[in-house]
């Protein structure tokens, strides 16, 4: 169980943390506060693993209060603004999310999260940036649907979405396809073209410059992308 709060100062952005930590599962909500001076007070006897942290803050700011944290717990910042990524970094924060953040993006920083809490050496972190995910969740009206990774076939690009296809169906997502290029495992799942990522596990044969998934489902490789598909899938 992942002992967390929330330091933000605007409800509309507690709400949505509040909901992605309740949908995520496994974590549990220990306050939200809306600024860092009343969470010091509550540091001081309460252990926990997580804070997500909004940099703009009244009275004292995110970083402001990243500085005067010792020890200091997991912290994944959260902001309107992109320019303090590269400031936030220096006090090696697990993730930083943009807002508004889709709950896909809420999960990727939950998986990195994991990997800081594994003790996973440094040099093991330099050959990767993220954590691979076993599922993701795509929201669909007002619900999120958990779909197994493995179960991806192909994601093709779609204008200004991307449509994941499954073993089951067809899901939609606002993410586009190079999200899902740096969110899934690369060595599971790779760019056969400018609109299509396939999962290398579903091929059932490479002719010519097209891949066959099974009868009906025929994908085309990119001149781009077709010599590096083709070296690793021989090696």
């Amino acid at each position: 169980m992942i002992r967390c709060i929330i330091i933000e100062d605007q409800p509309p952005a507690q709400r949505v943390l509040q909901k992605y930590i309740s949908d995520y599962g496994n974590m549990e909500l220990l306050g939200t506060f809306t600024d860092a001076l009343q969470a010091m007070d509550f540091l001081r006897t309460v252990p926990l693993d997580l804070i997500f942290l909004d940099i703009h803050l009244p009275k004292i700011s995110g970083i402001d209060f990243l500085r005067t944290l010792h020890p200091r717990p997991n912290v994944i910042l959260t902001t309107a603004f992109s320019e303090y990524a590269l400031e936030s970094y220096e006090y090696d924060v697990v993730d930083y999310l943009l807002k508004p953040f889709s709950f896909e993006r809420f999960v990727q920083a939950m998986a990195k999260l994991h990997v800081a809490k594994s003790g996973t050496p440094d040099t093991e972190k330099e050959g990767r940036s993220l954590s691979f995910p076993e599922f993701i969740f795509i929201k669909s009206g007002y619900e999120h649907i958990k779909i197994n990774v493995s179960n991806i076939r192909f994601i093709q690009s779609d204008a200004d979405y991307t449509e994941l296809f499954t073993t089951e169906k067809k899901y939609l997502s606002q993410e586009p396809l190079r999200y899902w290029e740096e969110t899934l495992d690369p060595q599971k799942f790779k760019r056969i073209h400018k609109s299509y990522i396939l999962n290398l596990s579903h091929i059932q044969k490479v002719i010519g410059n097209q891949i066959r998934l099974d009868e009906k489902t025929t994908l085309p490789i990119g001149r781009a992308f077709k010599e590096d598909f083709m070296k690793y899938i021989l090696q």
